[in-house]
């Protein structure tokens, strides 16, 4: 048994505990979390022992493995610590909001010969990895253009806290939820050449009020527009087109596949436990039976492209991306 510790015990971190609750080869015995007197109550229910001494908990040898869901910007500090303690690593997205301190972190755990895991949880849908396959499977032929969304209304319930920062979310949506899309375009499409990005903010809030538009050249010369409205209801897609036809996903379980003469295919996968999934990947690559499915190259690439997000956000002018 892999025995983990919880790292922030919001909305996030709670559904990690519970989908690893039961797991048979993760099991949740720690947490750290400031607000002791918010977290007492989940961790009695879960049987957590609890504590704000995140110390405490990488000096503990019985403890295998660290789960991070805390604020982006604690990533680079928290990661390092935990692979000079020797802990592995799962850290929720963004990983880090730099590509460079993305870097530091992976040759950290990789010079202390443990896992980083990032959790673009999205990979783990069924119908998502039924669209790699289908793009690496050249049945749609020459791709050409990407077309992605996802919205969230999680942000109608932020009225406080770090999310609401600048600081935290720069990209407004785009930071949480549009990362998801990004992540999928570079796991399909390889890494991004350039990125023209607008963010507007109709209300400052709270809630937020914001949507993020980029428009994007991939290094393989593939196009790609990305959007995200964090006010709206959820709504999830991602659609590639090639010159023998397109396949869309439009939710965990649901892809359209059209192809010219032939009616509109819809197919619907059989729904998982996505973040059960997730961990099971995680345990895999502690078990060292597989690498962990969002591959280094991969995770620097997709904050390349965000981080030329940003500073196109900025300037109003198209951005090269960092690739060095």
């Amino acid at each position: 048994m892999i025995n983990c510790a919880i790292i922030g015990l919001g909305r996030w971190g709670r559904n990690l505990v519970e989908a690893a609750h039961g797991h048979g080869r993760l099991k949740m015995t720690r947490a750290v979390e400031t607000d002791l007197d918010r977290a007492r109550g989940f961790c009695a229910e879960y049987q957590l022992d609890l504590t704000d001494d995140l110390g405490a908990v990488l000096a503990d040898p019985a403890i295998d493995a660290v789960l991070l869901a805390t604020p982006h910007s604690l990533h680079m500090a928290q990661v390092i610590a935990c692979a000079a303690a020797r802990k592995q690593v799962f850290c929720e997205k963004p990983l880090a909001l730099h590509r460079a301190d993305a870097m530091r972190m992976f040759k950290a755990c990789r010079d202390a010969n443990v896992v980083l895991a990032v959790g673009h949880n999205r990979r783990f849908w069924p119908s998502m990895q039924a669209l790699r396959d289908i793009v690496a499977s050249g049945e749609l032929g020459t791709i050409l253009h990407v077309e992605g969304h996802n919205s969230n209304e999680n942000s109608e319930k932020i009225t406080e806290g770090w999310r609401l920062s600048p600081e935290e979310s720069p990209g407004g949506g785009l930071t949480g939820a549009g990362l998801h899309v990004l992540d999928g375009f570079v796991s399909m499409l390889g890494p991004v050449r350039q990125v023209y990005a607008r963010f507007s903010s109709r209300e400052p809030g709270p809630p937020p009020r914001d949507s993020s538009v980029l428009a994007i050249d991939f290094a393989s010369g593939v196009t790609g527009t990305l959007a995200t409205v964090r006010a709206t209801p959820f709504y999830w897609r991602v659609h590639v087109f090639g010159t023998k036809g397109s396949a869309e996903v439009l939710d965990e379980a649901t892809l359209v596949l059209r192809t010219s003469g032939i009616p509109p295919q819809t197919i619907t996968y059989p729904a998982i436990d996505v973040l059960a999934a997730e961990l099971d990947a995680f345990a895999d690559a502690i078990e060292g039976k597989r690498a962990f499915p969002a591959r280094e190259v991969e995770v620097l690439a997709t904050l390349s492209a965000f981080e030329a997000a940003l500073q196109s956000m900025a300037s109003g002018h198209p951005v090269a991306c960092d690739g060095g």
